[in-house]
């Protein structure tokens, strides 16, 4: 007897223009775990003044901002490999990039700060990405400038930076989850795993 049975499809996330939006509002939402992760990463460390400090508290704040972007992701982000990443890239970015500029925090210092601690946030992140995602390294290649974007708009904010935050706040947050959330949609996989779809799918098979 043949029996029709339903094949399971992928559900394009790119067939329309309202999964991408709302791909994009949930990680630009993303933008309230700086300030949560920037407080964790103070309690942990206090001011960014020393190495250590910053290590710590780069990596307190980044596993906070990496697990609230992961589960705003809408699953398309694996939230244990992405929050270690992130805390990994953050801690040792801040570390290098601050003793770089000498713990200083004028407009210049915290941009080039914030540049050099992208380059391993998003090289770290870049081996997080799923395996399928698109041209990955154009990830690793924007966060040197997405980062230092976070920096200078909370500094021209008028945020009173000399503090040494672990990182940017709310007002470079959310510049930077925009402008990285667009970016992400284009890499990630075209599909989201697990779902099907109706009708069009028939086949049959025998039984």
């Amino acid at each position: 007897m043949r029996v029709p049975m339903r094949a399971p499809l992928p559900v394009s996330v790119r067939g329309s223009g309202r999964p991408a939006l709302r791909f994009w509002v949930r990680w630009t939402a993303g933008f309230l775990a700086f300030p949560i992760g920037g407080l964790a990463g103070r309690a942990a460390a206090g001011p960014v003044d020393d190495a250590l400090s910053a290590l710590v508290g780069g990596g307190v704040a980044g596993a906070m901002i990496g697990a609230g972007q992961a589960l705003l992701s809408s699953g398309r982000l694996n939230p244990a490999r992405w929050s270690v990443a992130t805390a990994v890239g953050s801690g040792l970015g801040l570390m290098l990039g601050a003793a770089l500029v000498g713990y200083r925090t004028d407009l210049g210092s915290l941009a080039l700060m914030g540049a050099v601690e992208g380059v391993l946030l998003g090289t770290a992140q870049a081996c997080a990405l799923p395996r399928d995602a698109r041209r990955r390294p154009l990830w690793a290649m924007a966060m040197p400038a997405l980062w230092a974007a976070g920096w200078t708009v909370t500094t021209l904010a008028g945020v009173g930076v000399d503090a040494r935050y672990t990182v940017f706040g709310a007002t470079g947050a959310l510049a930077f989850s925009a402008l990285s959330g667009v970016l992400l949609h284009r890499l990630l996989p075209a599909t989201a795993p697990g779902r099907t779809t109706g009708p069009d799918s028939l086949r049959e098979v025998d039984a």
